[in-house]
């Protein structure tokens, strides 16, 4: 959850930078939001599945919610702070990622604390710290499951950070 504070944090500051600072707030939020999802994906919401009741109901509302939120990510990453209607497409990307925290925080992360232990709770976190340390660092719509994340989220992150590599050597985000 304190994640999801960071998140409203970094919207906040891409919203606020001077122009010449729009384009690396903006990386640093789209690099947070793609762990902060691949983290939650692999380890919360598969918990969450076989510990609450209607874990499979709960669970996949929230993937659509990411799904949705990861494309608007894509599209806004692929065209960049410059493109027209950049503005009004992360306006309803924080609507989106609000709406989804939310769903999350209320019916998912509330519900696993009542029936967790705090032992269940620190593993939990362990696991989610050690996921996102191998996660994409750009969104990647359709990979909003365990299985596709641990098979793919590894090539992906690599590749991800290469992109990052090269593109800082060239001087772009």
């Amino acid at each position: 959850m304190a994640q999801h504070g960071q998140i409203r944090d970094l919207f906040d500051e891409v919203e606020k930078a001077p122009p010449d600072k729009v384009d690396g707030a903006f990386a640093r939020l789209t690099r947070m939001l793609s762990v902060h999802e691949t983290a939650e994906e692999e380890i919360v919401h598969p918990y969450a599945r076989r510990k609450l009741d209607n874990g499979q109901g709960v669970v996949g509302d929230r993937l659509r919610e990411e799904n949705h939120a990861k494309r608007l990510l894509l599209d806004l990453d692929r065209n960049g702070v410059d493109h027209p209607r950049f503005w009004e497409r992360l306006a309803e990307l924080r609507t989106v990622v609000t709406m989804h925290a939310r769903g999350e925080e209320r019916y998912e992360f509330a519900r696993l604390r009542a029936c967790t232990s705090a032992a269940e709770r620190r593993a939990m976190a362990a696991a989610v710290r050690a996921a996102e340390t191998l996660a994409p660092v750009r969104p990647h719509p359709g990979t909003e499951s365990a299985v596709k994340n641990v098979l793919l989220g590894t090539p992906m992150a690599v590749m991800d950070r290469a992109r990052e590599v090269i593109r800082k050597a060239l001087g772009k985000r």
